[in-house]
């Protein structure tokens, strides 16, 4: 743990590290509109998932959950939403003994930020 950074990666101008409120209908909106529009897709853009808000919570907000696990980004005069990344707590075995670990899910990133290698940063 202590090999894990405490300050979080620079960002390209205009643009701001948040967390999101999934309990918020605003917030929780936002993502599932950057989903719909930005998540996992086709070559051709013809398949999209669609996961609505209500799945989305469900997904990402377990008893346990910590709040400061689902990492936005925003940016621009409105501070809309161009990226995410959540986790969620899970226990795992490992070598026959139980450890608590983080499952990242729904990493996205706004189509007109991908040449930026936001992705990584968000990782």
């Amino acid at each position: 743990m202590e090999d894990v950074k405490q300050q979080p990666l620079n960002l390209p101008a205009g643009y701001n590290w948040a967390n999101l409120n999934l309990e918020d209908d605003k917030e929780a909106e936002e993502l599932y509109v950057l989903l719909t529009k930005n998540y996992v897709e086709d070559d051709d853009a013809m398949f999209r998932f669609d996961y609505s808000v209500p799945f989305v919570r469900w997904a990402l907000l377990p008893p346990g959950q910590h709040p400061e696990w689902l990492v936005a980004v925003r940016g621009g005069k409105k501070q809309s939403l161009y990226g995410f990344i959540g986790a969620i707590p899970v226990t795992m075995m490992v070598n026959g003994k139980e450890k608590q670990m983080a499952e990242i899910n729904f990493l996205c990133v706004h189509k007109k930020l991908r040449a930026n290698r936001l992705a990584p940063v968000l990782i």
